[in-house]
């Protein structure tokens, strides 16, 4: 069913006032395309009756439904080479060396997705204190928050299960036959890395400071999505629960520039982060 100018305006809107996600004017198939089945499951005959539904739903069962079923969620294991190669080979020691002399170390996947890149980041830490010989630092040091506005995508992170297809999208070579175990037709990660990460429904718009502070945030390719205005909102809380030498990591697309003065890059490897100043 075709949307209307009018009702592509209201969802658009009802969109972007409870998730942050801003719908650019030309991606009215996008809506059609996502929201049409939801439309009919809900009883409704077009889309002004579903924004009606849900300026109504006090209980925010819809609303969840539809922000679940706007929501991009593309990732895949050890995303973007030159990031990785950074993760790896500067970030990760870092986390170790700051291991030493904290009680904990935290982490932050914002937007977290299906859980690869938090999932990631904890293959290779275990990988990092193997490699380095640190046989008195456990793992346990570190802790790593996923947070995304998906239920679903928080779910299938919970569940450490993944098919064959989405296994084979980034994997390094030699981590699968360590950190999986073949569980019929899905790919299951260790327990020892499942239990590193711990999994929450957490909509950015929200207010950080109940996470905590962490030694570094990697809240990727996602504020692509969200206007300037939110833009500027979320990298001020971002430097807020920042630890003083914290490093924040974003899209290799995106800037702070224009937004805020609270960081300033560094480039690590070919990958570019930011401190808090």
């Amino acid at each position: 069913m075709a949307i209307s100018e009018k009702e592509f305006e209201l969802i658009r809107r009802f969109l972007h006032d409870h998730s942050g996600i801003l719908i650019n004017t030309g991606k009215e198939y996008l809506v059609e395309n996502r929201l049409t089945v939801l439309m009919v499951q809900s009883g409704c005959e077009n889309f002004e009756q579903l924004h009606e539904k849900l300026v109504k739903d006090s209980g925010g069962g819809l609303r969840a439904k539809v922000i679940d079923a706007m929501t991009t969620n593309e990732t895949l294991w050890f995303r973007d080479a030159s990031f990785a190669d950074a993760l790896e080979n500067h970030i990760v020691p870092l986390l170790i060396q700051k291991a030493q002399t904290k009680a904990k170390v935290r982490v932050w996947s914002a937007a977290s997705s299906t859980g690869q890149e938090a999932y990631s980041l904890a293959m290779l830490l275990e990988y990092g204190l193997r490699k380095k010989g640190t046989s008195s630092l456990p793992l346990s040091k570190f802790a790593i928050l996923g947070t995304d506005i998906s239920p679903s995508a928080v779910f299938m992170a919970k569940s450490g299960r993944y098919s064959q297809l989405a296994i084979s999208r980034g994997m390094k070579p030699g981590f699968l036959e360590r950190y999986f175990t073949k569980n019929g037709m899905v790919q299951e990660i260790s327990p020892e890395i499942k239990s590193l990460v711990e999994f929450k429904q957490f909509n950015l718009k929200d207010d950080f400071t109940p996470h905590g502070t962490f030694d570094f945030i990697m809240c990727r390719n996602v504020l692509i999505y969200f206007s300037d205005e939110l833009k500027r909102e979320i990298y001020g809380k971002i430097h807020k629960v920042l630890d003083s030498d914290g490093i924040m990591a974003i899209g290799a697309s995106e800037s702070p520039r224009g937004y805020t003065n609270d960081f300033e890059q560094i480039m690590m490897g070919g990958a570019a982060m930011f401190r808090r100043k």
